[in-house]
């Protein structure tokens, strides 16, 4: 099962690669934005709690849909490019086992735990 989804995670992500092909902006915006909504990160400067509100606030696909929903009723070609940076972000991050991010620790995700705490099964 773990394979199938990150297969799922994989794909989505070369969907929005397919989208972004779509959008009129140069290719280096793709790789340049990608990695742009783990500013979310700057929250835990304050406290863990913070960190997570703010890491899963930019990594959650409902907030990727609204502002895509937003792209679309509104056409402007900068928001269609934020959410696909979203999307693909998000899709990327799970692709690669990052997770939603649970209020105790960043290494502590809905995926499981993540970095130099990880204990082998």
């Amino acid at each position: 099962m773990k394979t199938i989804l990150n297969l799922e995670e994989w794909g989505i992500f070369l969907f929005c690669i397919f989208l972004f092909s779509r959008l009129p902006f140069a290719w280096w915006w793709f790789p340049a934005l990608l990695l742009l909504p783990d500013i979310g990160m700057l929250g835990y400067l304050v406290n863990p709690k913070i960190g997570a509100l703010t890491y899963n606030l930019l990594h959650h696909r409902a907030i990727a849909a609204i502002v895509a929903a937003y792209a679309l009723w509104s056409g402007k070609a900068n928001w269609q490019l934020a959410a696909i940076i979203l999307f693909a972000h998000i899709s990327m991050d799970r692709a690669l086992g990052y997770g939603l991010k649970y209020e105790d620790s960043f290494a502590h995700t809905h995926l499981g735990i993540i970095g130099k705490h990880k204990t082998e099964n």
